[in-house]
């Protein structure tokens, strides 16, 4: 098995409102983000764009486009994650993206037990992992200053 690559993506699929967060199938209590590591040779953007559809069934075209936040984290990879790395890897970076519909949708999940789509706020509070709330803590930031 090649080992994973210690980038990945985090696609933010979200309306003007709300925020669509699916639920992991190894972890039931896990909700997330579309997300991924990037393979061999792909860019952030291919990767993106890959993941999107893998887990999603949504596919760009003129009306749905993938933006790159420019916002990006480090975080450890939990040890018993670590053997898909290669030996002595650690930390992860990430890499953010929005994906932004004009009205919530049933998505096509593959690797996936559920989704939801949540107002933001809520949406916040019920993603698992720290990088995934504060994307979606940015989105909030972003909406709330297009206001001002």
């Amino acid at each position: 098995m090649a080992h994973k690559h210690p980038e990945s993506v985090l696609i933010l699929i979200h309306t003007k409102d709300q925020v669509l967060l699916l639920q992991r199938q190894d972890n039931s209590d896990f909700w997330q983000s579309v997300t991924g590591s990037l393979e061999v040779g792909e860019t952030r953007f291919q990767a993106a764009e890959r993941e999107l559809e893998e887990e999603t069934g949504l596919r760009l075209n003129n009306c749905l486009q993938l933006v790159e936040t420019g916002h990006r984290v480090r975080f450890e990879i939990y040890p018993r994650w670590r053997h898909r790395y290669r030996p002595g890897v650690t930390h992860n970076w990430e890499y953010e993206f929005y994906l932004e519909l004009p009205s919530p949708q049933q998505v096509c999940l593959t690797e996936h037990l559920s989704q939801c789509w949540l107002p933001l706020a809520e949406a916040r509070d019920k993603a698992s992992s720290w990088t995934n709330k504060l994307a979606i803590d940015r989105l909030i930031q972003r909406k709330h200053s297009c206001k001002n």
